[in-house]
């Protein structure tokens, strides 16, 4: 499915997030980017896709080495395309794999970010478990994902468009509406917020938060692997 919406999916997530996307990403930059001494980091970005959060990382933080994961052939190829374009060809890579069962080894990575990726892995837990595995200890994860408003008026206006008008207009600039009907059934599957926060520390995270952003249409969540 997402090989086949690849080349329309930037425009569209554009398109249909009135460009908060942008501002979700910066704020979690911030957060990845919290209590960096200078010294340059190693960065995972799980569920990569095209690769606007990889290549927002390595923007961000101008001296990291950024990975970008991604089970979907199609999405790399589009990122692989940006990341040339944007000559950062000598900082990230591009690495076709399953976000439940990472190809690298203990205490890799200084960091992990997933944007817009964790509603789509098949077991959650194991997922969170393999994040924490290839982070190094004091590292952390930040995870954006799309979820419900809160307040009941937003949240009616919110359904209404994700449920009636997103698969029409997806549907019709990518072809494939069936994917743009996945995508509001995945938000609505997604654990609240309490639910989730509880899976992280159950997988091993500490100083665990949380951030409603855009009147909670985005939430941010991070986490840090314990100092051994």
């Amino acid at each position: 499915m997402f090989d086949n919406i690849a080349g329309s999916y930037d425009s569209l997530n554009h398109i249909m997030s009135l460009d908060a996307d942008k501002s979700w990403r910066k704020t979690m930059l911030g957060k990845l980017g919290e209590g960096v001494d200078g010294r340059p980091l190693k960065v995972l970005d799980l569920a990569c896709g095209t690769g606007d959060s990889t290549i927002a990382i390595a923007r961000g933080l101008p001296t990291a080495k950024v990975t970008g994961l991604d089970l979907s052939e199609g999405m790399l190829k589009v990122m692989e395309g940006k990341v040339e374009k944007e000559g950062l060809g000598d900082r990230i890579t591009a690495v076709r794999g399953d976000g439940e069962n990472l190809p690298f080894s203990e205490s890799s990575f200084d960091r992990v970010a997933i944007a817009f990726g964790i509603r789509n892995f098949q077991n959650r837990e194991q997922g969170l478990a393999e994040m924490l595995r290839v982070l190094r200890p004091g590292g952390r994860l930040v995870i954006l994902e799309l979820s419900l408003p809160e307040q009941k008026l937003i949240r009616g206006l919110f359904k209404l468009y994700f449920l009636h008008i997103l698969p029409l207009i997806g549907g019709l600039i990518s072809g494939n509406r069936g994917a743009y009907r996945y995508l509001p059934e995945s938000v609505l599957r997604f654990p609240s917020r309490e639910v989730f926060l509880d899976m992280m520390k159950s997988a091993g995270f500490s100083s665990v938060g949380h951030k409603a952003l855009t009147f909670g249409i985005c939430r941010m969540y991070w986490g840090d692997k314990a100092l051994q």
